[in-house]
């Protein structure tokens, strides 16, 4: 359970933010599928609880007037508040289906509480990189909706094998799944983006004490390969002329599971070194060339923490939760770039075409202010679903995601959907299908 301040204490936005964050860390733990680095390929074939949803125990909390009152403000982080609900800018809210439309864009407001034959349990698994925020929006969906949903945060590779294996209602992946593993699960599959968010480099250099640092792509990339073992090697000193680095030995820090993050990062990696991309490739799961494996993201975090001298990569949110400064990283424009929700959503702003079936990268995105490791998290759906109360609830889950759900992100460190990836999200969601006919109601 996520613990939450006394009713009435005065919390900070941070406060509030680490104690989730630490909290959902602890979640994570519960439910990661152990130490087995093979976990893309073989992740658990029924998590814990997918398979009886009856048995499936509610979210952290409902919401409640404890809950961080900074989440219904985001424009308080400065970021482009319009991206999460382009119904903002006068769009008739009081439409009784405003999605019916093809090409409309979600409004926000349309699910306003419970439907008549829906079902109140869901079951999903997948991905840590958007779980934080998962976490939040199922909370406070329960108590909108009575809708509890049951989400396991084991890993990317951990949600697409569970979504192929037919024991979720609904996978979670930072990877698009393959064109063979969509023709492994038998059955047209919807990759459908909800969120932005970003991978950052964190160091644990006892001397630097909390000073940030700055990195290349081709830097990260020899650290990774072996090729740079110290931390006061001439690379490392060059992007960081500023810093009195010391001579000890690198501990570099991966994922031991099936990972998106892992993906999001090689797919960068493979994208600014050559190197990187003939030795080792991108994948949710890599052959890895030396370091330490941490299982999930909070693992990888906690690893850093613990061994001076480690680098590791993870979702913002986990370096912020472990106080570690996140590094600035060299864009493709020759500028160190800090991961924030405006340089994320500069990076999505690059995209000049979005193809149909939306599995895109927005990695080494051209633009002097792009972060150069952002990406896009989807949720694996399927597009034809017997059960249809199980399909009412899905959708209309997924269209509260798209568009209330989005005022949630800038203060969980993530960035609204770009208005037009929203609409197209939407226009996903509206291509579920039960017995033939539109699964979402239209409120």
């Amino acid at each position: 359970m996520i613990s939450r301040p006394p009713a009435g204490a005065p919390v900070t936005r941070r406060q509030a933010l680490v104690t989730m964050a630490a909290g959902f860390g602890m979640l994570i733990s519960a439910c990661g599928p152990g130490s087995n680095p093979g976990a893309a390929t073989s992740a658990p074939a029924k998590p814990a609880e997918a398979t009886k949803p009856a048995a499936a125990a509610p979210p952290a909390s409902s919401p409640a007037a404890g809950a961080p009152a900074a989440a219904s403000s985001p424009a308080a982080a400065g970021s482009p508040v319009a991206a999460a609900s382009p119904a903002a800018a006068g769009s008739p809210v009081a439409a009784a289906s405003p999605a019916a439309a093809a090409g409309a864009g979600p409004v926000a407001g349309t699910v306003k509480g419970p439907f008549e034959g829906e079902a109140k349990q869901l079951t999903g698994a997948g991905a840590t990189f958007p779980a934080p925020l998962y976490t939040k929006w199922f909370s406070d969906y329960q108590g909108l909706t009575g809708v509890a949903v049951n989400y396991q945060a084991i890993g990317s590779g951990g949600g697409i094998k569970a979504i192929t294996d037919k024991t979720v209602d609904f996978g979670a992946s930072d990877a698009p799944m393959t064109d063979d593993q969509i023709k492994a699960v038998g059955a047209p599959i919807l990759h459908i983006p909800m969120t932005l968010g970003s991978v950052t480099l964190i160091v644990n250099i006892p001397e630097l004490q909390g000073q940030q640092m700055r990195f290349s792509g081709e830097t990260v990339a020899g650290i990774y390969l072996g090729d740079i073992a110290k931390w006061d090697d001439a690379k490392i000193k060059a992007d960081n002329p500023g810093l009195s680095l010391p001579g000890q030995d690198i501990i570099s820090v991966h994922r031991a599971d099936g990972s998106g993050t892992t993906a999001i990062f090689t797919d960068y990696l493979s994208n600014v070194s050559a190197d990187w991309k003939s030795k080792i490739g991108s994948n949710t799961s890599v052959n890895w060339p030396n370091g330490l494996g941490g299982q999930g993201n909070p693992g990888v975090a906690n690893e850093v923490s613990q061994n001076p001298y480690a680098i590791g990569y993870v979702e913002l949110i986990y370096a912020l939760q472990q106080k570690m400064a996140p590094a600035l990283m060299k864009n493709k424009d020759g500028s160190f770039v800090a991961p924030t929700i405006e340089s994320t959503t500069a990076a999505a702003a690059s995209l000049t075409s979005i193809p149909d079936d939306l599995r895109v990268s927005i990695v080494n995105a051209p633009g002097a202010t792009a972060y150069p490791i952002s990406s896009f998290t989807w949720i694996l759906a399927y597009q034809d679903i017997a059960d249809k109360a199980k399909a009412i609830a899905l959708t209309r889950l997924l269209y509260w995601g798209i568009s209330d759900g989005q005022k949630y992100s800038p203060d969980l460190f993530y960035a609204p959907l770009p208005p037009i990836m929203a609409q197209k999200s939407a226009e996903k969601i509206l291509s579920i299908k039960s017995g033939g006919a539109q699964a979402f109601p239209g409120r």
